[in-house]
Protein backbone atom coordinates (compact mmCIF):
# COMPACT_ATOMS: atom_id res chain seq x y z
CA UNK A 1 0.00 0.00 0.00
CA UNK A 2 2.90 2.44 0.23
CA UNK A 3 3.75 1.89 -3.57
CA UNK A 4 -0.09 3.53 -4.11
CA UNK A 5 0.53 6.32 -1.27
CA UNK A 6 3.49 6.81 -3.19
CA UNK A 7 1.75 7.32 -6.82
CA UNK A 8 -1.08 9.12 -5.08
CA UNK A 9 1.65 11.76 -4.12
CA UNK A 10 3.09 12.10 -7.67
CA UNK A 11 -0.41 12.62 -8.91
CA UNK A 12 -1.12 15.12 -6.53
CA UNK A 13 2.89 16.88 -7.32
CA UNK A 14 1.68 16.75 -10.86
CA UNK A 15 -1.86 18.52 -10.44
CA UNK A 16 0.02 21.10 -8.62
CA UNK A 17 0.15 20.29 -5.07
CA UNK A 18 3.29 21.71 -3.01
CA UNK A 19 4.51 18.58 -1.14
CA UNK A 20 7.75 17.85 0.78
CA UNK A 21 9.30 14.50 1.64
CA UNK A 22 8.11 15.31 5.57
CA UNK A 23 4.76 15.80 4.50
CA UNK A 24 4.49 12.81 2.34
CA UNK A 25 6.24 11.07 5.51
CA UNK A 26 3.11 12.63 7.82
CA UNK A 27 0.87 11.59 5.47
CA UNK A 28 2.44 7.71 5.69
CA UNK A 29 1.93 7.87 9.45
CA UNK A 30 -1.43 9.02 9.38
CA UNK A 31 -2.58 6.22 6.46
CA UNK A 32 -0.54 4.08 9.02
CA UNK A 33 -3.27 5.08 11.65
CA UNK A 34 -6.85 5.18 9.90
CA UNK A 35 -6.07 2.48 6.77
CA UNK A 36 -8.20 3.09 3.92
CA UNK A 37 -11.07 0.92 4.96
CA UNK A 38 -12.77 4.26 5.44
CA UNK A 39 -12.88 6.49 2.12
CA UNK A 40 -13.51 9.64 3.42
CA UNK A 41 -11.83 9.51 6.51
CA UNK A 42 -8.49 8.60 4.32
CA UNK A 43 -9.33 11.67 2.52
CA UNK A 44 -9.66 13.86 5.53
CA UNK A 45 -5.77 12.29 6.40
CA UNK A 46 -4.78 13.22 3.40
CA UNK A 47 -5.95 16.53 2.84
CA UNK A 48 -4.70 17.26 6.70
CA UNK A 49 -1.34 16.11 5.92
CA UNK A 50 -0.65 16.96 2.45
CA UNK A 51 -2.79 20.08 1.55
CA UNK A 52 -1.52 23.67 2.94
CA UNK A 53 -4.30 25.80 2.11
CA UNK A 54 -7.77 25.78 0.85
CA UNK A 55 -7.07 25.48 -3.18
CA UNK A 56 -4.66 22.90 -2.31
CA UNK A 57 -7.24 20.78 -0.40
CA UNK A 58 -9.90 21.30 -3.36
CA UNK A 59 -7.10 20.23 -6.13
CA UNK A 60 -6.18 17.28 -3.15
CA UNK A 61 -9.80 16.29 -3.15
CA UNK A 62 -9.73 15.78 -6.93
CA UNK A 63 -7.26 13.71 -7.66
CA UNK A 64 -8.06 11.56 -4.62
CA UNK A 65 -11.75 10.97 -6.48
CA UNK A 66 -10.41 10.31 -9.82
CA UNK A 67 -7.06 8.47 -8.46
CA UNK A 68 -9.04 5.76 -6.42
CA UNK A 69 -11.88 5.15 -8.62
CA UNK A 70 -10.48 1.92 -9.52
CA UNK A 71 -7.72 1.30 -7.27
CA UNK A 72 -9.40 0.59 -4.37
CA UNK A 73 -13.44 0.07 -2.58
CA UNK A 74 -14.44 -1.03 -5.65
CA UNK A 75 -17.54 -3.05 -4.66
CA UNK A 76 -17.81 -7.04 -5.86
CA UNK A 77 -20.95 -7.61 -7.49
CA UNK A 78 -23.38 -9.71 -5.29
CA UNK A 79 -22.72 -13.13 -4.63
CA UNK A 80 -26.16 -14.40 -5.71
CA UNK A 81 -25.86 -12.54 -9.00
CA UNK A 82 -22.62 -13.88 -9.91
CA UNK A 83 -23.84 -17.52 -9.12
CA UNK A 84 -26.98 -16.78 -11.10
CA UNK A 85 -24.79 -15.56 -14.31
CA UNK A 86 -22.16 -18.28 -14.00
CA UNK A 87 -21.61 -19.79 -17.27
CA UNK A 88 -21.54 -23.47 -18.44
CA UNK A 89 -18.42 -25.41 -17.99
CA UNK A 90 -15.92 -24.50 -20.16
CA UNK A 91 -15.31 -26.18 -23.90
CA UNK A 92 -11.90 -25.77 -24.04
CA UNK A 93 -10.14 -25.95 -20.39
CA UNK A 94 -8.00 -23.09 -19.46
CA UNK A 95 -4.98 -22.34 -16.30
CA UNK A 96 -6.00 -18.50 -17.52
CA UNK A 97 -6.67 -16.80 -14.22
CA UNK A 98 -7.44 -13.94 -16.91
CA UNK A 99 -10.45 -16.16 -18.60
CA UNK A 100 -11.73 -17.74 -15.52
CA UNK A 101 -12.27 -14.17 -14.17
CA UNK A 102 -14.17 -12.83 -16.78
CA UNK A 103 -16.35 -16.36 -17.35
CA UNK A 104 -17.43 -15.42 -13.74
CA UNK A 105 -18.19 -11.77 -14.38
CA UNK A 106 -15.76 -11.25 -11.25
CA UNK A 107 -15.56 -7.36 -11.65
CA UNK A 108 -13.46 -6.79 -8.40
CA UNK A 109 -10.99 -9.58 -9.52
CA UNK A 110 -10.33 -8.06 -12.77
CA UNK A 111 -10.26 -4.81 -11.29
CA UNK A 112 -6.99 -6.00 -8.45
CA UNK A 113 -5.63 -8.14 -11.54
CA UNK A 114 -5.80 -4.62 -13.81
CA UNK A 115 -4.30 -2.06 -11.14
CA UNK A 116 -1.72 -4.78 -10.35
CA UNK A 117 -0.42 -5.11 -14.06
CA UNK A 118 -0.47 -1.48 -14.12
CA UNK A 119 1.58 -1.08 -11.25
CA UNK A 120 4.52 -3.77 -12.12
CA UNK A 121 4.27 -1.75 -15.91
CA UNK A 122 4.95 1.64 -13.78
CA UNK A 123 1.31 3.38 -15.12
CA UNK A 124 2.66 6.13 -13.49
CA UNK A 125 5.80 7.10 -15.54
CA UNK A 126 3.25 7.64 -17.91
CA UNK A 127 4.23 11.56 -19.81
CA UNK A 128 2.91 11.45 -23.15
CA UNK A 129 -0.13 10.77 -24.89
CA UNK A 130 1.22 8.57 -27.29
CA UNK A 131 2.38 6.03 -24.64
CA UNK A 132 -1.49 5.59 -23.53
CA UNK A 133 -1.48 2.63 -26.31
CA UNK A 134 1.32 1.22 -25.65
CA UNK A 135 0.70 1.03 -21.99
CA UNK A 136 -2.54 -0.87 -22.58
CA UNK A 137 -0.93 -3.01 -24.33
CA UNK A 138 1.75 -4.09 -21.92
CA UNK A 139 -1.25 -4.73 -18.98
CA UNK A 140 -2.94 -6.48 -21.17
CA UNK A 141 0.20 -8.46 -21.73
CA UNK A 142 0.65 -8.64 -18.17
CA UNK A 143 -2.96 -9.81 -17.24
CA UNK A 144 -2.73 -12.80 -19.31
CA UNK A 145 -4.25 -11.53 -23.15
CA UNK A 146 -2.31 -14.02 -24.43
CA UNK A 147 -4.43 -16.70 -22.80
CA UNK A 148 -7.45 -15.50 -23.69
CA UNK A 149 -6.48 -15.24 -27.85
CA UNK A 150 -5.67 -18.79 -27.15
CA UNK A 151 -8.91 -19.76 -26.01
CA UNK A 152 -11.17 -17.70 -28.47
CA UNK A 153 -8.76 -19.40 -31.65
CA UNK A 154 -9.36 -22.92 -29.72
CA UNK A 155 -13.03 -22.35 -29.27
CA UNK A 156 -13.06 -21.47 -33.01
CA UNK A 157 -11.60 -24.92 -33.86
CA UNK A 158 -14.46 -27.02 -32.65
CA UNK A 159 -17.65 -26.66 -35.04
CA UNK A 160 -20.51 -26.74 -32.66
CA UNK A 161 -22.95 -23.91 -31.82
CA UNK A 162 -21.88 -24.18 -27.70
CA UNK A 163 -18.31 -23.64 -29.10
CA UNK A 164 -19.42 -20.91 -31.21
CA UNK A 165 -21.75 -18.95 -28.56
CA UNK A 166 -18.64 -19.14 -25.83
CA UNK A 167 -16.84 -18.15 -28.53
CA UNK A 168 -18.48 -15.23 -29.14
CA UNK A 169 -19.05 -14.55 -25.44
CA UNK A 170 -15.44 -14.53 -24.79
CA UNK A 171 -14.92 -11.94 -27.51
CA UNK A 172 -17.45 -9.89 -26.00
CA UNK A 173 -15.79 -9.98 -22.57
CA UNK A 174 -12.22 -9.32 -24.31
CA UNK A 175 -14.12 -6.51 -26.03
CA UNK A 176 -15.05 -4.90 -22.44
CA UNK A 177 -11.46 -5.74 -20.72
CA UNK A 178 -9.43 -3.89 -23.27
CA UNK A 179 -12.46 -0.83 -23.43
CA UNK A 180 -11.70 -0.36 -19.46
CA UNK A 181 -8.12 -0.68 -19.64
CA UNK A 182 -8.09 1.81 -21.99
CA UNK A 183 -9.99 3.93 -19.81
CA UNK A 184 -8.02 3.37 -17.00
CA UNK A 185 -4.82 4.35 -18.81
CA UNK A 186 -6.14 7.52 -19.90
CA UNK A 187 -7.33 8.20 -15.97
CA UNK A 188 -3.97 7.53 -15.23
CA UNK A 189 -2.49 9.59 -17.91
CA UNK A 190 -5.23 12.37 -16.97
CA UNK A 191 -3.34 11.92 -13.16
CA UNK A 192 0.31 11.74 -14.45
CA UNK A 193 0.79 13.43 -17.16
CA UNK A 194 -2.00 16.51 -18.07
CA UNK A 195 -0.01 19.24 -16.66
CA UNK A 196 2.80 17.38 -18.78
CA UNK A 197 2.52 19.79 -21.79
CA UNK A 198 2.06 22.61 -19.51
CA UNK A 199 5.23 22.16 -17.71
CA UNK A 200 7.54 21.72 -21.27
CA UNK A 201 5.36 24.81 -22.68
CA UNK A 202 6.79 27.05 -19.21
CA UNK A 203 10.62 25.02 -19.96
CA UNK A 204 10.63 26.78 -23.18
CA UNK A 205 9.52 29.83 -22.52
CA UNK A 206 11.88 30.46 -19.36
CA UNK A 207 14.26 29.45 -22.57
CA UNK A 208 13.17 31.70 -25.27
CA UNK A 209 14.33 35.38 -26.24
CA UNK A 210 12.10 38.00 -24.44
CA UNK A 211 12.26 40.02 -27.71
CA UNK A 212 10.88 37.13 -29.91
CA UNK A 213 7.92 36.60 -27.07
CA UNK A 214 4.50 36.64 -28.96
CA UNK A 215 2.00 38.80 -26.46
CA UNK A 216 -0.40 35.77 -26.25
CA UNK A 217 2.02 34.64 -23.76
CA UNK A 218 2.47 37.53 -21.30
CA UNK A 219 0.55 36.34 -18.82
CA UNK A 220 2.29 32.97 -18.54
CA UNK A 221 5.16 34.76 -18.51
CA UNK A 222 3.73 36.87 -15.59
CA UNK A 223 3.06 33.54 -13.65
CA UNK A 224 6.29 31.72 -14.41
CA UNK A 225 7.80 35.03 -12.61
CA UNK A 226 5.41 35.31 -9.64
CA UNK A 227 6.05 31.64 -8.88
CA UNK A 228 10.36 32.02 -9.28
CA UNK A 229 9.88 35.50 -6.96
CA UNK A 230 7.61 33.44 -4.76
CA UNK A 231 10.61 30.77 -4.34
CA UNK A 232 13.31 33.37 -3.95
CA UNK A 233 11.76 34.93 -1.36
CA UNK A 234 11.07 31.80 0.20
CA UNK A 235 14.37 30.68 -0.15
CA UNK A 236 15.97 33.68 1.46
CA UNK A 237 13.34 34.01 4.42
CA UNK A 238 14.72 31.09 5.47
CA UNK A 239 18.37 31.97 5.36
CA UNK A 240 17.44 35.32 7.13
CA UNK A 241 15.82 33.12 10.08
CA UNK A 242 19.02 31.45 10.55
CA UNK A 243 20.79 33.88 10.71
CA UNK A 244 19.53 35.87 13.26
CA UNK A 245 19.19 32.20 14.99
CA UNK A 246 22.63 31.80 14.45
CA UNK A 247 24.85 28.80 14.54
CA UNK A 248 26.23 27.13 17.98
CA UNK A 249 29.76 28.03 18.60
CA UNK A 250 31.76 24.82 19.64
CA UNK A 251 34.81 26.71 20.88
CA UNK A 252 33.29 29.78 22.39
CA UNK A 253 30.88 27.86 24.14
CA UNK A 254 33.21 25.58 25.42
CA UNK A 255 35.20 28.88 27.00
CA UNK A 256 32.11 30.35 28.34
CA UNK A 257 31.07 27.38 30.18
CA UNK A 258 34.64 26.49 31.84
CA UNK A 259 33.23 27.61 35.35
CA UNK A 260 30.56 25.12 35.38
CA UNK A 261 32.98 22.12 34.61
CA UNK A 262 32.18 21.50 31.23
CA UNK A 263 28.07 21.30 32.06
CA UNK A 264 26.52 23.74 28.60
CA UNK A 265 24.75 25.71 30.59
CA UNK A 266 25.52 29.12 28.24
CA UNK A 267 25.53 28.24 24.92
CA UNK A 268 27.19 30.84 22.57
CA UNK A 269 26.10 31.32 18.37
CA UNK A 270 27.75 32.22 15.21
CA UNK A 271 25.70 35.36 13.85
CA UNK A 272 25.91 35.75 10.46
CA UNK A 273 24.32 39.42 8.88
CA UNK A 274 22.68 39.30 5.62
CA UNK A 275 22.71 42.53 4.11
CA UNK A 276 20.10 43.09 1.61
CA UNK A 277 21.30 44.80 -1.66
CA UNK A 278 21.02 48.42 -2.52
CA UNK A 279 20.21 48.40 -6.35
CA UNK A 280 20.05 51.13 -9.12
CA UNK A 281 18.75 49.97 -12.38
CA UNK A 282 19.73 52.17 -15.91
CA UNK A 283 17.37 51.06 -18.63
CA UNK A 284 17.44 51.42 -22.23
CA UNK A 285 13.68 51.19 -23.40
CA UNK A 286 14.05 51.66 -26.73
CA UNK A 287 12.02 49.41 -28.70
CA UNK A 288 14.47 46.80 -29.18
CA UNK A 289 15.04 46.28 -25.45
CA UNK A 290 11.83 47.04 -24.14
CA UNK A 291 10.52 43.52 -23.50
CA UNK A 292 13.24 42.75 -21.16
CA UNK A 293 12.95 45.42 -19.66
CA UNK A 294 9.54 44.77 -18.61
CA UNK A 295 10.71 41.56 -17.17
CA UNK A 296 13.68 42.00 -15.18
CA UNK A 297 11.41 44.84 -13.83
CA UNK A 298 8.82 42.23 -13.03
CA UNK A 299 11.32 40.22 -11.24
CA UNK A 300 12.87 42.91 -9.19
CA UNK A 301 10.37 44.87 -7.83
CA UNK A 302 8.66 41.39 -6.58
CA UNK A 303 11.72 40.67 -4.44
CA UNK A 304 11.10 44.13 -2.43
CA UNK A 305 11.32 41.57 0.67
CA UNK A 306 15.05 41.04 -0.37
CA UNK A 307 16.71 44.24 -1.58
CA UNK A 308 17.04 46.74 0.53
CA UNK A 309 16.29 49.52 -1.88
CA UNK A 310 15.89 49.68 -5.59
CA UNK A 311 15.62 52.95 -7.68
CA UNK A 312 15.15 53.04 -11.41
CA UNK A 313 16.05 55.10 -13.96
CA UNK A 314 15.25 54.84 -17.68
CA UNK A 315 16.64 56.69 -20.86
CA UNK A 316 16.09 56.92 -24.58
CA UNK A 317 17.18 60.33 -25.84
CA UNK A 318 17.34 61.67 -22.11
CA UNK A 319 16.80 60.05 -18.58
CA UNK A 320 14.34 60.42 -15.76
CA UNK A 321 14.10 58.73 -12.57
CA UNK A 322 10.61 56.52 -12.86
CA UNK A 323 10.94 54.85 -8.87
CA UNK A 324 7.90 56.26 -7.46
CA UNK A 325 5.69 55.21 -10.50
CA UNK A 326 6.75 51.94 -10.42
CA UNK A 327 6.65 51.99 -6.78
CA UNK A 328 2.96 53.08 -7.29
CA UNK A 329 1.86 51.01 -10.28
CA UNK A 330 2.11 47.47 -11.85
CA UNK A 331 4.84 47.08 -14.02
CA UNK A 332 3.00 47.03 -17.08
CA UNK A 333 0.86 50.08 -16.25
CA UNK A 334 4.15 51.97 -15.31
CA UNK A 335 5.77 50.67 -18.87
CA UNK A 336 2.74 52.30 -20.78
CA UNK A 337 2.44 55.84 -18.99
CA UNK A 338 6.44 55.80 -19.47
CA UNK A 339 6.22 55.61 -23.32
CA UNK A 340 3.40 57.70 -23.47
CA UNK A 341 5.04 60.57 -21.69
CA UNK A 342 2.00 61.58 -19.24
CA UNK A 343 3.80 63.54 -16.89
CA UNK A 344 7.24 62.38 -17.34
CA UNK A 345 9.95 64.66 -19.46
CA UNK A 346 11.13 61.45 -21.23
CA UNK A 347 12.05 62.38 -25.11
CA UNK A 348 11.71 58.77 -26.87
CA UNK A 349 14.04 59.62 -29.95
CA UNK A 350 17.24 58.26 -31.35
CA UNK A 351 18.76 56.03 -28.09
CA UNK A 352 21.53 58.58 -26.69
CA UNK A 353 23.90 56.69 -24.12
CA UNK A 354 25.99 59.98 -23.84
CA UNK A 355 23.32 62.41 -22.87
CA UNK A 356 21.61 59.98 -20.98
CA UNK A 357 25.10 58.77 -18.71
CA UNK A 358 25.48 62.90 -18.64
CA UNK A 359 21.87 63.11 -17.35
CA UNK A 360 22.63 60.29 -14.18
CA UNK A 361 26.76 61.74 -13.44
CA UNK A 362 24.53 65.59 -13.44
CA UNK A 363 21.40 65.12 -11.53
CA UNK A 364 21.40 61.49 -9.57
CA UNK A 365 24.97 60.35 -8.92
CA UNK A 366 24.57 60.82 -5.43
CA UNK A 367 21.66 57.44 -5.54
CA UNK A 368 25.43 55.51 -5.64
CA UNK A 369 27.21 54.87 -2.54
CA UNK A 370 29.50 51.89 -1.78
CA UNK A 371 26.66 49.71 -0.73
CA UNK A 372 24.97 50.14 -4.27
CA UNK A 373 24.85 47.90 -7.16
CA UNK A 374 24.41 49.59 -10.29
CA UNK A 375 22.75 46.94 -13.29
CA UNK A 376 23.06 48.91 -16.77
CA UNK A 377 20.27 47.20 -19.19
CA UNK A 378 20.67 48.54 -22.79
CA UNK A 379 22.83 47.05 -26.30
CA UNK A 380 25.07 50.35 -26.03
CA UNK A 381 23.77 51.18 -29.32
CA UNK A 382 24.34 54.93 -29.80
CA UNK A 383 23.60 55.61 -33.05
CA UNK A 384 27.17 56.60 -33.91
CA UNK A 385 27.12 59.32 -31.50
CA UNK A 386 30.44 59.68 -28.89
CA UNK A 387 30.03 57.54 -26.37
CA UNK A 388 31.76 59.66 -23.76
CA UNK A 389 32.44 56.64 -21.59
CA UNK A 390 33.64 58.94 -18.87
CA UNK A 391 30.41 59.53 -17.46
CA UNK A 392 30.26 55.64 -17.30
CA UNK A 393 33.31 55.77 -14.86
CA UNK A 394 31.79 58.15 -12.80
CA UNK A 395 29.33 56.00 -11.52
CA UNK A 396 31.62 52.94 -11.82
CA UNK A 397 34.43 54.95 -9.06
CA UNK A 398 31.15 55.15 -6.63
CA UNK A 399 29.57 52.09 -7.03
CA UNK A 400 30.14 48.40 -5.55
CA UNK A 401 29.61 46.93 -8.57
CA UNK A 402 28.47 47.80 -11.78
CA UNK A 403 26.75 45.05 -13.96
CA UNK A 404 25.98 45.68 -17.67
CA UNK A 405 23.14 43.21 -18.51
CA UNK A 406 22.91 43.34 -23.01
CA UNK A 407 19.61 41.75 -24.68
CA UNK A 408 22.07 41.09 -27.72
CA UNK A 409 23.76 37.82 -28.13
CA UNK A 410 28.09 38.02 -27.38
CA UNK A 411 28.17 37.74 -31.38
CA UNK A 412 27.15 40.82 -32.12
CA UNK A 413 28.57 42.76 -28.92
CA UNK A 414 31.06 45.63 -30.24
CA UNK A 415 29.04 45.04 -33.98
CA UNK A 416 28.41 48.57 -35.63
CA UNK A 417 26.97 51.30 -34.01
CA UNK A 418 27.42 49.02 -30.72
CA UNK A 419 29.97 50.93 -28.16
CA UNK A 420 30.42 48.23 -25.99
CA UNK A 421 34.06 48.26 -25.98
CA UNK A 422 34.52 51.63 -24.90
CA UNK A 423 32.12 51.12 -21.90
CA UNK A 424 34.23 48.01 -21.42
CA UNK A 425 36.92 49.64 -18.43
CA UNK A 426 34.18 50.31 -16.22
CA UNK A 427 31.74 47.92 -15.34
CA UNK A 428 32.47 44.97 -13.46
CA UNK A 429 30.88 42.09 -15.26
CA UNK A 430 28.61 41.77 -18.23
CA UNK A 431 26.33 39.42 -18.93
CA UNK A 432 24.09 38.10 -21.64
CA UNK A 433 20.39 39.06 -20.47
CA UNK A 434 17.81 38.06 -23.21
CA UNK A 435 15.78 35.42 -21.28
CA UNK A 436 14.07 34.66 -18.07
CA UNK A 437 16.67 32.00 -17.02
CA UNK A 438 19.26 34.44 -17.82
CA UNK A 439 17.28 37.13 -15.33
CA UNK A 440 16.52 34.74 -12.64
CA UNK A 441 20.67 33.38 -12.53
CA UNK A 442 21.09 37.49 -12.13
CA UNK A 443 18.43 38.14 -9.35
CA UNK A 444 19.71 34.51 -7.64
CA UNK A 445 23.08 35.92 -7.46
CA UNK A 446 22.12 39.37 -6.60
CA UNK A 447 19.98 38.38 -3.14
CA UNK A 448 22.21 35.52 -2.63
CA UNK A 449 25.35 38.22 -2.01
Amino acid sequence: MERVLEDFVTAARTAGVRISISETLDAVRAVKVVGYRDRALLKDALAVSLAKTAGEKTILEDCFERFFAFRLFAAAPDRACKDAAMPSPSLVQTKSSLVRLLMEEDRAGLIGAMTEAARLENISQIKYFTQRSLFALRILARMGAGGLDGQIQALGRIDTPAAAAEKARLESAKAYLVDNVRNYVQSQYDLFARNEGERRLESELRLVKLSNLEQRYFARIHNIIQRMVKRLNDLHSRRRKAARRGVLDFKRTLRENISYQGMLFAPSWKRKKIERPQIVVICDISRSVLRTVRFLLLFLYGLNQEIAKIRTFVFCTNLVEVSDILGNSPVDEALARIQGGTDIPLIMGRTDYERSFGDFRRDHLAAVTRKTTVLVLGDARNNYNDPHPENLRAIYERCKRLIWLNPEVPAFWGSGDSEIGHYKPYYTMIKECNTLEHIERLISALVRR
